[in-house]
């Protein structure tokens, strides 16, 4: 810990956002209706070749682009309580600006309800009509049959409530105290927000778990793996980092934060890019992909075999080369984690595989006829076309159009509130913080 001075500006020029950066929100609310008006129309009327599989396949990928950064912050407020950190006050204000977009993001999931209401639920997730699924494949049907108890549609929506309920409430617990400490003043509410981080960070476990499971692992009903909630955080995290290191960088660029936020700060939220965006991520999916690959047990291997065939075996490698091995390398020296352009420049690319990775986990569709081949050669012979339209501007419109509303709310809550908690208690720790 460095000994610097404790003095900082608090002026409103200094820790208020910019009244011309709100033109930022009104670019990103055009984007927003620009982007998810225009997915709608490709998707309604199948053009560049869209179907419903697709359209809804890659709307729920950018649902999960939009709602993964929020949870990620989240996760960075909640873990700072629990650790009672005093390094990370000044960069915390942008995470909390994320977590509260937990607060009305359940909007975004209303077209799967309609979806569910008109009964065409099962273009996304098979197990939402069993009578098709056992007329279409009824050896899947026979091990999804016995999860019925699970998947079934009326204890899916209780479920997701409850995610979505759980995550409004942490976050509006975590940022409301925090925006009411800097109109009192009062250390309690610190001490309040320690007390609770604990019960919150098992909610927030089993609630991204349980909605990874539902979410994503549903699709294939028929496969499951006990690491994937983790695989699914790991991503939350990458997501969360990545944007919270844009937001204070283009914050700094503004002109806001001189002398609250330094090269000391940034580097150790670029720290935290790579334990979990570049490491972790690899060790989990690894540890993940051995396993199953390793124990060769035809209902879990089928899940990874369909991401080697045809197209996407390449975009396989071109995700552990660019979610991992490059971005690695760049920002391994603690000297590019210090430089902010460097910096955003990786949280961009970061950002980039991170949709790249939803794409990998949501999109691909296991051959129902997997299991009839004997070899390995056999099925990759006969699947060595298989597309992965991951260039079919559907997929970019709806990311951008997502990515965008929390662009505005985040923005819509900067404007609201002080760009750092001006009276947190460790605030004057987290100024002269130093980097041991």
């Amino acid at each position: 810990m460095g000994h610097g001075s404790t003095h900082a500006d608090l002026s409103a020029g200094n820790i208020q956002l910019p009244a011309f950066a709100l033109g930022f929100r009104n670019a990103a609310i055009g984007l927003a209706v620009i982007g998810l008006g225009a997915g709608a129309a490709i998707g309604y009327t199948g053009m560049f070749g869209t179907d419903a599989h697709h359209f809804w396949r890659a709307y729920l990928i950018a649902f999960l682009f939009a709602l993964t950064p929020c949870l990620g912050g989240l996760f960075f407020v909640f873990v700072q309580h629990l650790t009672r950190a005093g390094w990370s006050v000044a960069v915390r204000r942008p995470a909390e600006a994320l977590a509260s977009n937990l607060r009305w993001i359940w909007i975004l999931f209303v077209p799967f309800a309609v979806l569910w209401f008109m009964g065409k639920a099962n273009v996304l997730w098979v197990w939402a009509d069993m009578e098709s699924l056992k007329a279409n494949n009824e050896a899947e049907y026979h091990i999804v049959h016995a999860k019925e108890a699970f998947l079934n549609a009326k204890f899916f929506w209780i479920r997701a409530c409850v995610y979505f309920g759980v995550w409004a409430l942490l976050a509006n617990f975590f940022v409301g105290n925090s925006v009411r400490q800097d109109e009192t003043g009062d250390i309690a509410l610190s001490e309040r927000m320690q007390k609770w981080a604990g019960p919150a960070a098992i909610l927030f476990g089993l609630t991204t778990t349980f909605a990874a499971f539902d979410w994503i692992m549903s699709i294939s009903p028929a496969w499951f793996s006990t690491m994937f909630g983790v695989y699914f955080f790991c991503g939350c995290a990458t997501a969360g980092f990545a944007t919270m290191i844009l937001i204070t960088v283009r914050l700094r660029q503004l002109g806001t934060l001189r002398g609250i936020v330094s090269p000391e700060h940034m580097q150790d939220l670029g720290k935290l890019l790579f334990a979990f965006g570049m490491v972790f991520w690899a060790y989990i999916g690894f540890s993940q992909y051995m396993l199953i690959w390793y124990a060769n047990v035809p209902e879990e291997t089928g899940w990874f075999l369909a991401r080697q065939l045809g197209g996407w075996a390449p975009l396989s490698f071109a995700l552990l080369f660019g979610h991992f091995l490059i971005p690695f390398v760049a920002v391994m020296s603690k000297w590019q984690k210090r430089r902010a352009l460097v910096l955003a420049a990786a949280a961009v690319w970061m950002l980039v595989f991170h949709y790249v990775d939803l794409y990998w986990l949501v999109m691909p569709e296991i051959p129902h006829d997997i299991g009839t081949f004997s070899t390995y050669a056999a099925i990759s012979e006969k699947y060595t076309n298989e597309a992965t339209h991951i260039g079919n501007p559907v997929n970019f419109l709806l990311a951008i159009g997502a990515l965008a509303t929390v662009i505005v709310g985040t923005l819509g809550t900067l404007s609201r509130i002080a760009l750092v908690p001006k009276k947190d208690p460790r605030l004057a720790e987290s100024i002269r913080f130093e980097n041991m």
